[in-house]
């Protein structure tokens, strides 16, 4: 397994779109930086006001940016051809989407956590004072959102892993990520009551928050769940994806 481990990783970092999908990621930094800017001006202004956290504010584009890594780790290697090579050097399908899989959270996990904590420090430095709202309370206090959104990126970026190992299509499984983030939340507030608050929980994006115990959306009614049934839920979405992708792996031809 670490021969494995130390191919996977080589693969991870030769590619450049591995360091587009960074480069991108870390523009939630940019991003956050320049609404810091423009929120102190407005408290300038204003003397104070309520305005969104730029680390959850930009936290889907770092979210899309990372699953498309876990994507690219994968359909990359069915677009070269390369995949042929892979299976006949680790023939274990397990063994080689376990790599894979550890090497994706791994690298997606710290550079969320960088990204993160970066843009979280620098908004508040730029905020300074000025009250408006997100600088209200301690690092300890926002500590658990923002692990909670790191662990998101990750388990997005698995999710796209095992999508790409199951549809074996770039776009395909890049859609397949989008529509999980993006449509379905927003479909969801079209269904007949209850089911709207029934289903918005139990929606990946929406877990967020109800793994670091704040009720931030009204869209989700009364149909909260506990901080640890959050938990188990967002690690089964990419033990679900991980496990098709498995499936699909072990019965069809590189």
């Amino acid at each position: 397994m670490k021969a494995t481990l130390s191919s996977e990783w080589l693969k991870l970092r030769s590619v450049a779109s591995t360091y587009h999908a960074i480069g991108t990621a870390a523009m939630t930094m940019v991003l956050g930086v320049v609404w810091a800017l423009y929120v102190s001006a407005l408290a300038e202004d204003r003397g104070s006001l309520r305005a969104a956290a730029p680390e959850q504010g930009f936290l889907p584009l770092l979210q899309i940016s990372l699953a498309v890594l876990g994507v690219l780790a994968i359909t990359t290697e069915y677009a070269t051809g390369m995949i042929r090579t892979s299976l006949t050097t680790v023939p274990k399908r397990s063994t080689f989407l376990l790599a894979k899989a550890g090497i994706v959270a791994i690298a997606t996990f710290t550079a969320a956590l960088s990204i993160l904590l970066v843009t979280y420090s620098v908004s508040r430095l730029i905020i300074g004072g000025h009250q408006v709202g997100f600088n209200d309370s301690a690092f300890t206090d926002d500590l658990p959102m923002l692990l909670a959104s790191v662990l998101s990126v990750t388990c997005l970026a698995l999710v796209g892993l095992g999508l790409g190992a199951a549809i074996r299509s770039t776009a395909g499984a890049i859609l397949s990520v989008v529509a999980l983030l993006f449509v379905l939340p927003g479909a969801a507030n079209y269904l007949p009551p209850p089911w709207n608050t029934r289903v918005a929980p139990l929606l990946l994006p929406n877990l967020v928050p109800q793994i670091a115990d704040q009720r931030l959306s009204s869209r989700l009614g009364d149909g909260f769940l506990s901080p640890p049934a959050a938990l188990a839920l967002l690690l089964a979405y990419p033990l679900i994806a991980l496990a098709l992708g498995y499936y699909v792996l072990k019965r069809r031809d590189a």
